[in-house]
């Protein structure tokens, strides 16, 4: 296993602790998902199950990725929701300056957009617009803007369509749509969202891993730390050796017998704060039904100590906290121990940093800040991971998938729709409508 997970502070007699037997009786209740998940694998109907053993796609989308890597400077990612965090999460691992660089234009803040925008060399800059269902109004507004500023308008449809068509990727799933539509016009290349993936969980799929490859980041490192996670995890029969039923059980358990309805992922790594985020997504949008789910609350350490903990602590004792930390002993730059003498006393509040790493500090801060949690009567899980890598980061995503759809399982709820989101929808295509044009 790439991470290790304790729960033996959520467990016992405290008041806010999980009753053991509870938790047993819920642990039992997810042999009926594992045993659904199994099946699903094996019959392919939940195709995001096949994606951790696959590398055909991948190999096939390489020439795409490396193109697009020799001839762009830029590459603006386009997209919302499930079509944006799960490839942030990713790219986060990419080195700062790598190029080309990518832009997640995942908002349709018109200032920003612009901003970004006007700062490329459009002539050296690669598109990639992703929308599963081809019509979702932000994706579309921001492609439809940036093809009239690559000169893709007007009389586009009558152009030699190979030069915007190696540039410019439409991903959106089979049948017609307006980015399809859109895609073919202009000559775009259009490659298939499978329609059996929804966005919050296609991470894994060339929605996540595209533009990993077109940062030249290591697309099967990840799948290879989902399948460590989800190989285990289908092939025995125990619940209780499976870390994602295990995470399940424990937050279902929690929220109806402890009534926490608050859950703050803590995540010891700048590098993995853009994964918090789509962790807030695939929990909230796939268990918040029928007034079930708790609410996910990202967070990154030490930045959160400063602004937070102080509530964690001492305010409303309704969160469960799971910290993610690795062993960050003896890494980045030391603290000479004579400037430590020097200028923090040795004998004063900082003279112990003398001699010490940055990563010594980081790792006695994540320690101490979940045990100070634990101590104050806090549910606390700990993932620890052996490193933080892509590989891991694969781990962690299958891992939360597994969980959420176990506990939606636990719950009674569909892990895959989203019904309530569609009035505001509506809503928002009413009142653009009622505006006057300019």
């Amino acid at each position: 296993m790439t991470y290790l997970q304790d729960i033996s502070a959520c467990l016992g007699s405290g008041a806010l602790a999980l009753d053991e037997r509870l938790f047993a009786e819920l642990l039992d209740e997810t042999k009926g998902a594992l045993d659904t998940l199994r099946l699903a694998r094996a019959d392919g109907s939940l195709p995001l199950l096949a994606l951790p053993a696959r590398r055909d796609d991948l190999e096939a989308l390489e020439p795409l990725a490396a193109r697009l890597r020799g001839t762009c400077d830029d590459v603006v990612i386009l997209g919302t929701g499930g079509s944006s965090l799960g490839g942030q999460a990713i790219h986060a691992f990419a080195p700062p300056g790598a190029v080309p660089r990518l832009h997640f234009l995942d908002n349709i803040d018109p200032e920003r957009f612009e901003a970004v925008i006007d700062s490329l060399d459009l002539e050296r800059t690669g598109v990639l617009a992703i929308s599963k269902s081809g019509g979702t109004a932000e994706t579309l507004t921001q492609l439809l803007a940036l093809l009239a500023r690559l000169d893709a308008g007007g009389n586009a449809k009558d152009r030699p369509k190979d030069r915007l068509g190696e540039r410019v990727v439409a991903v959106t799933q089979p049948g017609d749509s307006p980015l399809r539509r859109l895609a073919l016009r202009y000559g775009l290349t259009v490659l298939d969202h499978d329609p059996e993936i929804g966005g919050r969980f296609a991470a894994l799929s060339l929605v996540g891993l595209l533009p990993a490859m077109i940062a030249g980041l290591d697309a099967g490192a990840v799948r290879a730390g989902a399948a460590a996670v989800l190989d285990p995890a289908l092939g025995g029969d125990d619940p209780s050796l499976v870390p994602p039923a295990i995470g399940a059980a424990l937050s279902v358990g929690l929220a109806r017998q402890r009534g926490l309805r608050q859950s703050v992922l803590l995540a010891y790594s700048d590098t993995l704060e853009p994964f918090a985020r789509w962790y807030r997504q695939l929990w909230a949008e796939s268990l918040g039904k029928q007034g079930h789910g708790t609410t996910p609350i990202p967070a990154v350490g030490a930045v959160d100590q400063h602004s937070q903990l102080q509530l964690w602590l001492d305010g409303p004792a309704d969160k469960l906290f799971t910290v993610i930390m690795a062993d960050r002993k003896g890494a980045g730059a030391r603290i000479a121990p004579e400037l430590a003498e020097d200028l923090l006393a040795e004998d004063g509040p900082l003279g112990w940093l003398g001699g010490r790493t940055m990563g010594d500090l980081m790792e006695a801060e994540q320690r101490a800040t979940a045990e100070t949690l634990a101590a104050a009567g806090r549910p606390v899980r700990v993932l620890g991971l052996k490193s933080v890598d892509l590989r891991a980061l694969g781990a962690l995503m299958m891992h939360y998938m597994l969980e959420t759809v176990i506990a939606a399982h636990l719950l009674g709820v569909d892990p895959f729709d989203q019904p309530a989101v569609e009035e505001g929808k509506v809503l928002a295509r009413r009142y653009l409508l009622e505006m006057p044009r300019a």
